[in-house]
């Protein structure tokens, strides 16, 4: 089970249909196939395929945050063009359908060593408590507390980008190989999981949310050697001294963004002591995936 939540930080796709029959596809490169099977881009090929695209489109993204940083990219691109691919088809679709067919995708055709919770995300959008079962269900369950809470809880969470990124597969399938014996601190993850929650639906200190939060790095860090390093650990240490309650390292490890809490009026104290690492401001987004533009030449 994990708390996971929405930000305002975008992957946006525009797909149209294309004079004649090939297929563009622009992302960090540029490729123009005759076919689907020859698109190299894995996830657009498997998207097509499953949607059984044969016609020409054109398929451009653009992304706020870098790939491979652990905010959840790969997923979000995924379900946006899920989305655009059967709004352009005229369908109708759910935010759990989307979820379920991009998990689909990257996780049984493509075989990523990936979980779930990034696709559930960002197709529902909002905070949420979501748990994973044994037979593959999910369970998507919005967070329930005041808007003062929230406020609250957004204005005293910062994030800094670490100037690393890294290929989450290779990280997560270290994790995935020792799971087994991991599963104390795995169970320790879900129940700090449902203490964050409590901690933000009963109204209590938020204080409380932060150490909870140090407590879950530190039980994660125990989960592989690769998720932390050096750097990272450094970091990490300074916020703390600066005055953040907690932290973490978001996505697999290794690199990425650090997320803190950190009560306001000891914000430029940690930005001081963070300076060598960039700040990306946020809040969080209530809404997951969105059509936002419909033209007229859809099919």
């Amino acid at each position: 089970m994990v708390l996971s939540a929405a930000i305002n930080k975008y992957m946006y796709l525009t797909v149209k249909p294309r004079f004649g029959n090939t297929f563009r596809v622009s992302y960090s490169r540029t490729e123009l196939r005759d076919q689907v099977d020859y698109i190299e881009h894995p996830i657009v090929r498997e998207c097509l395929t499953q949607l059984d695209v044969h016609r020409g489109l054109e398929i451009v993204s653009i992304a706020d945050l870098p790939a491979k940083s652990g905010m959840g990219s790969s997923s979000s691109f995924t379900v946006g063009l899920l989305n655009a691919l059967h709004a352009l088809k005229g369908h109708f679709t759910t935010a759990d359908q989307l979820a379920r067919e991009a998990c689909g995708i990257e996780i049984d055709h493509l075989k990523e060593p990936i979980g779930k919770q990034d696709q559930y995300i960002a197709a529902y959008g909002g905070l949420q408590f979501i748990q994973f079962f044994p037979d593959g269900s999910v369970f998507v369950d919005p967070v329930i507390c005041s808007s003062e809470t929230k406020r609250e809880l957004s204005r005293r969470l910062l994030l800094f980008f670490t100037g690393e990124t890294r290929d989450a597969s290779s990280v997560l399938e270290k994790q995935r190989s020792n799971t087994n014996g991991r599963l104390g601190a795995l169970r320790r993850l879900c129940g700090l999981a449902r203490q964050m929650r409590e901690v933000l639906t009963a109204g209590k200190d938020l204080n409380v949310f932060g150490h909870l939060l140090h407590e879950a790095w530190e039980t994660k860090k125990s989960l592989e050697c690769s998720i932390s390093n050096p750097r990272i650990d450094c970091a990490y240490q300074k916020a703390r001294d600066a005055g953040a309650l907690g932290g973490k390292l978001l996505g697999a490890g290794s690199g990425g963004f650090l997320l803190f809490y950190c009560e306001p009026h000891r914000h430029e104290q940690l930005k001081q002591a963070l300076e060598g690492l960039e700040e990306v401001p946020f809040s969080f987004d209530p809404q997951g995936t969105k059509v936002i533009y419909v033209g007229e030449d859809h099919w």
